[in-house]
């Protein structure tokens, strides 16, 4: 299999709306997830995708910001692989291409977000050099 990793084009980002559906179970409307990405692309936000010849079988979304703790620093978010592409590796290719990337735009740190359940990434992270830093609290308003 020939996979490629390219970012993806922001008139094209809802492309990526039915693997984010996969990654959330659905939490949000297709609607609501079109509205919340179209502002998303005006902020410091990026998409990646992980491509089997012309289809789109991974995702990684990518938030770019300085920090006081941290330097120059990509944030990598909503980061999911189709489940039959899962455990061959390509994980561990696609963010040596996402550190690549970041640290062409001068980035030098990695963070990262992950839900508590989802006890299969944290293994993935772990085995990147991620480590804990703190705590993500979410609070609706």
């Amino acid at each position: 299999m020939s996979f490629s990793f390219k970012i993806i084009d922001k008139t094209e980002i809802n492309s990526i709306i039915p693997l984010v559906q996969k990654l959330t179970n659905h939490a949000n409307s297709d609607a609501i997830l079109k509205e919340r990405f179209a502002k998303m692309i005006t902020e410091n936000y990026e998409c990646a995708g992980v491509f089997d010849g012309d289809i789109l079988i991974g995702i990684c979304g990518m938030w770019f910001q300085t920090r006081h703790y941290a330097g120059k620093s990509m944030e990598v978010d909503h980061v999911y692989i189709e489940e039959a592409y899962q455990s061959k590796g390509l994980g561990k290719q696609f963010f040596k291409w996402l550190y690549d990337y970041a640290k062409g735009k001068g980035c030098t740190t990695s963070e990262l977000n992950t839900y508590v359940q989802n006890y299969p990434s944290h293994k993935f992270y772990y085995n990147e050099g991620y480590e804990i830093y703190g705590y993500h609290f979410y609070k609706t308003l």
